[in-house]
């Protein structure tokens, strides 16, 4: 009995009326000495307070029971004839005759709903909310002693690990975007004016390939006739085009090719020896175009940049 404590504002009160206990107002519950632990207190629901007090204002006068944790003598909250209402009668009677006045079944998948169930259910809840409470928090919400007990309730839903699934970034990781420039005036003039119009950035020159999203050559673009070598003196008057139109494209990356952005030069190497005799959209591969020899790749120097010598 007398368990609950309202808070508003950061005052604590011992009790409040029906009007004050509303939804600005935090329930404190007091939960004395457990099986898992000391006696601590934990915010609940209003609603929980609310009916805590309303029962106490209907409860018969009972006599106070010793605690057998403790050894005092306290007025516990839930007692009939002088007797205290034990967890059987509230798993095996009132929890069924509760799912029965709510038209909803008392057992599902995992078994027969019992107060256990909803102590997990709860904790369940709070752990996969939107701000969820940490796994420490949780721990002294439920009033264990060990954080291992917590896991045990800490159950993450299938929803809650598709966010932080996508929140890893995992599918970004195999996609790439790039640059692309458009240029107007080929697409305008059409075969009129004939020659490439859409040029992506590969930083080091640009690929003129219109379908270059399926071309297999996308790292390994050298020696191909498509591929234009920023160098040249035909990017920098494409870059001063003044009605060029940029924007950007996402790449889907397969396994090799991301391999090669993320593990360096020798996942480059291995990619474009796996390419060499795969044919590139002018038909040759780079064996044939090489004279039957691997064109050599940029060098790598010790700051990250490649050097003139192809």
């Amino acid at each position: 009995m007398g368990c609950v404590r309202w808070q508003r504002g950061g005052a604590a009160d011992a009790g409040l009326d029906g009007n004050s206990s509303g939804q600005s107002a935090v329930c404190l519950l007091e939960v004395p000495v457990n099986k898992t632990g000391a006696a601590f207190t934990k915010p609940v629901d209003a609603a929980v307070g609310e009916a805590i007090e309303a029962w106490e204002k209907v409860r018969l006068p009972q006599p106070k029971l010793l605690d057998q944790k403790t050894g005092e003598m306290v007025a516990f909250l839930f007692v009939h004839r002088g007797r205290r209402v034990g967890k059987s009668y509230l798993n095996r009677s009132l929890i069924p005759m509760l799912c029965r006045k709510a038209g909803v079944p008392d057992r599902d998948a995992r078994g027969r709903i019992t107060s256990h169930r909803a102590r997990s259910t709860i904790a369940s809840q709070l752990y996969n909310a939107k701000e969820p409470l940490s796994l420490f928090e949780l721990q002294e919400w439920l009033g264990h002693a060990s954080p291992e007990s917590t896991q045990y309730y800490a159950k993450i839903t299938p929803t809650k690990l598709a966010k932080s699934y996508a929140r890893a970034g995992y599918f970004e990781r195999n996609i790439r975007t790039v640059k692309v420039l458009l240029d107007q005036d080929v697409i305008r003039g059409g075969a009129a004016v004939g020659g490439p119009w859409k040029y992506y950035d590969l930083g080091h020159g640009y690929c003129t390939y219109d379908f270059f999203e399926q071309c297999p050559h996308r790292m390994a673009c050298a020696k191909c006739s498509f591929y234009l070598p920023k160098e040249s003196s035909r990017t920098q008057l494409l870059e001063a085009k003044g009605n060029l139109q940029q924007m950007l494209q996402e790449i889907p990356l397969r396994d090799e090719e991301r391999a090669a952005v993320e593990d360096g030069l020798e996942a480059v190497e291995k990619l474009y020896e796996k390419l060499a005799d795969v044919p590139t959209p002018t038909g040759l591969t780079p064996r044939e175009m090489a004279g039957r020899e691997l064109p050599v790749l940029p060098a790598i120097r010790r700051d990250g940049h490649t050097s003139k010598k192809e």
